[in-house]
């Protein structure tokens, strides 16, 4: 697992969280600049699936497998489906749904880095 994509993806999550936490302040819901934040971050959660599964193929740390993959699925379909719950949502609270999203990301990238490392 790449540390400069692991960084990026902690920093663009943390700071769009900042940008959707703005949005909820003033009573904003999601428009395209958001979403196309939003799809950045996903596009770069794809590529670390995939240099992920690359690399866990590859290695020969004593890593576990199974939960380095569970996050790397399960980070992908956080934003999609954030996404989806914010564009339900017609109160400031489909916003706010997003903000919450976008820290479990950068959590779950946390994990990951910590579960590469062989922390389990």
């Amino acid at each position: 697992m790449h540390d400069t994509v692991a960084s990026i993806l902690i920093g663009a999550s943390l700071l769009l969280a900042a940008w959707c936490l703005v949005y909820v302040a003033l009573d904003r819901r999601l428009d395209n600049p958001l979403f196309y934040g939003l799809a950045a971050i996903e596009v770069a959660l794809v590529a670390q699936l995939v240099g992920g599964s690359i690399a866990l193929a590859n290695t020969t740390r004593e890593v576990d497998g199974a939960s380095f993959i569970g996050y790397l699925l399960t980070a992908l379909l956080i934003l999609p489906g954030a996404v989806v719950w914010s564009v339900a949502e017609k109160s400031r609270w489909g916003t706010a749904v997003l903000v919450v999203a976008c820290l479990v990301v950068a959590v779950m990238v946390v994990r990951m880095q910590q579960i590469w490392a062989g922390g389990a």
